[in-house]
């Protein structure tokens, strides 16, 4: 019989934190002339982006290297970010299902993020006490899809790879994961992450029941 899951473990951006209105991305790219893909290509993308989230220089390093990349004023990279995410919004009601889930689960993130991650997590978005790890690119050197990021996070939740179940919006980062023998879901929507869970007997709770 297989190994029944023990831990549910979530990528941030895609999934947690989406960006739910284009429109702000959209205008910040058009002003500079260009997409808002090839806009989100020079902040997460290339060698310096890769950097960034590997934790060899600072998210505000790469904010100002983004700046210099589109003859933004340096001194203005916060704006800059600011529109760069204006659209984007945390999912309150996936949070209020894994405040649920944790009753019965392990819970864990593991992100491709920069170095001001932690204090997203802490702060703004205040999720950390939602998790038992949290594994940040930016934090450990390594990235996803590498193997050793997922076995960081399985490592300090106690569980081996068949006993969690992975959720990220990128195949690449689900692919590593299931390279490793993890159980894993490619996030599109809602609905759709509760009917794959279900397939695996992770049940949706009745969140009206739940605390606030």
């Amino acid at each position: 019989t297989p190994m029944s899951i023990q831990a549910i473990i979530f990528d941030i951006g895609g999934v947690l934190v989406r960006t739910m209105d284009r429109a702000p991305r959209q205008a910040l790219a058009e002003q500079l002339g260009m997409t808002d893909r090839a806009l989100e290509e020079l902040v997460f993308g290339g060698e310096s982006g890769r950097r960034a989230q590997l934790g060899q220089i600072t998210e505000a390093e790469q904010w100002a290297y983004a700046c210099q990349q589109v003859g933004w004023p340096v001194e203005q990279a916060a704006e800059f970010r600011a529109r760069f995410f204006a659209g984007d919004c945390l999912d309150t009601e996936l949070l209020r299902y894994i405040r649920g889930w944790r009753r019965a689960y392990k819970t864990g993130l593991i992100s491709n993020g920069m170095n001001g991650t932690r204090a997203m997590i802490e702060g703004p978005w205040a999720m950390g006490e939602l998790f038992d790890a949290i594994v940040l690119s930016g934090e450990v050197g390594i990235m996803k899809p590498d193997p050793r990021i997922y076995l960081l996070a399985l490592q300090q939740l106690q569980v081996q790879p068949e006993q969690a179940v992975f959720i990220d919006d990128f195949p690449h980062n689900i692919a590593g994961a299931e390279a490793i023998g993890m159980h894993a879901i490619h996030y599109r929507d809602n609905p759709q992450l509760f009917e794959a869970l279900e397939r695996l007997n992770i049940a949706r709770l009745n969140v009206d029941t739940l605390e606030r």
